[in-house]
């Protein structure tokens, strides 16, 4: 991943659904899973999954963790997780100031059963802290040997070039990696500026989100209600994309999977993977069959033809 020994596999298992979508015993079977079939970067947060009724935060870090005691694979998989959102009460209970950073990384290591992370990521920016504030406190952690490097999610191309800017003068850890929420029908977010800014500083990116959340499977149809159970179910986050030129994009994936024997998730994500500039595209499961299945992109390598009509119809994407 960009400047660092971190050796990412071409897909990341994200835990999202960890105590929201799926129960311990099926997160254990995707882990298994995920591990048999070759993906050893696995994405998390301490916020993980605070935002469901019943759940306290920290979930998918402590099942990560007693999946790893269990099996004995902490040194199998190169471990992320994220820092930011508010964990505990109180004016330091979140944030990217020296204060938040040095608790939270404990809380996460005891949860994760460990005593390092392989990539720890400030999960959005937080305008109320200087950067160099809080790069002196990741740069701490690496020197601790608790962090092996650091990365940022959810960041502009300003604040990306910002915060690189305070490593370099203060001689601090830099950002190796971006996590960018990126897909087919959100491209101009991080193609605008962020992509040759990765490009050129050599950062690992690590899209999350590749398929909409499910947009980009096909499930969604013109005209009918979202599926039971589906996040479009649950809320109304899904409506920027069920438009006519959303389904326009399902439309090209639909007819380039047909063609292939492949499903409209296949060629979503062969489509991302034929991007040199992405290290690994995070994916989420909220069952073994449904990773197995997404699992097979791996064996579709799309033509320059099919990917510039996917490039052309998504283009036609609003902002």
């Amino acid at each position: 991943a960009g400047r660092t020994e971190l050796n990412l596999s071409v897909l990341g298992l994200g835990t999202m659904t960890m105590g929201w979508s799926s129960d311990k015993e099926t997160s254990f079977a995707i882990m298994d899973a995920a591990l048999d079939a070759g993906i050893t970067f696995f994405d998390t947060a301490d916020i993980y999954s605070k935002w469901v009724a019943g759940n306290p935060g920290g979930v998918a870090e402590t099942w990560i963790g007693e999946w790893m005691k269990a099996r004995g694979t902490r040194h199998k998989i190169v471990l992320a997780t994220k820092v930011r959102g508010r964990m505990w009460e109180g004016p330091d209970g979140e944030g990217l100031s020296r204060a938040h950073i040095m608790r939270a990384v404990e809380e996460s290591l005891r949860r994760l059963q460990t005593d390092y992370i392989d990539l720890y990521q400030t999960h959005w920016p937080d305008e109320s802290v200087p950067y160099e504030e809080t790069m002196e406190a990741l740069d701490a952690l690496v020197r601790q040997g608790k962090v092996r490097y650091v990365g940022c999610s959810n960041y502009t191309a300003d604040q990306l070039r910002a915060a690189l800017s305070a490593s370099e003068a203060n001689n601090l850890v830099r950002y190796e990696t971006l996590q960018p929420h990126y897909n087919l029908v959100h491209r101009r977010e991080f193609e605008r500026e962020l992509m040759a800014l990765c490009r050129a500083e050599e950062i690992g990116v690590l899209p999350y989100s590749p398929l909409a959340g499910g947009f980009l499977t096909g499930k969604y149809r013109r005209g009918q209600k979202p599926p039971a159970g589906s996040r479009g179910a649950e809320n109304d986050r899904m409506a920027k994309y069920t438009t006519e030129a959303g389904f326009a994009v399902v439309d090209a994936l639909t007819a380039i999977a047909e063609r292939r024997g492949a499903t409209p998730a296949q060629v979503a994500l062969a489509w991302m993977l034929a991007n040199p500039v992405i290290t690994s595209a995070i994916i989420g499961a909220r069952t073994t069959d449904q990773l197995a299945e997404t699992l097979k992109c791996l064996a579709v390598t799309l033509s320059d033809e099919e990917i510039a009509e996917l490039n052309r119809v998504s283009d036609r994407m609003p902002e």
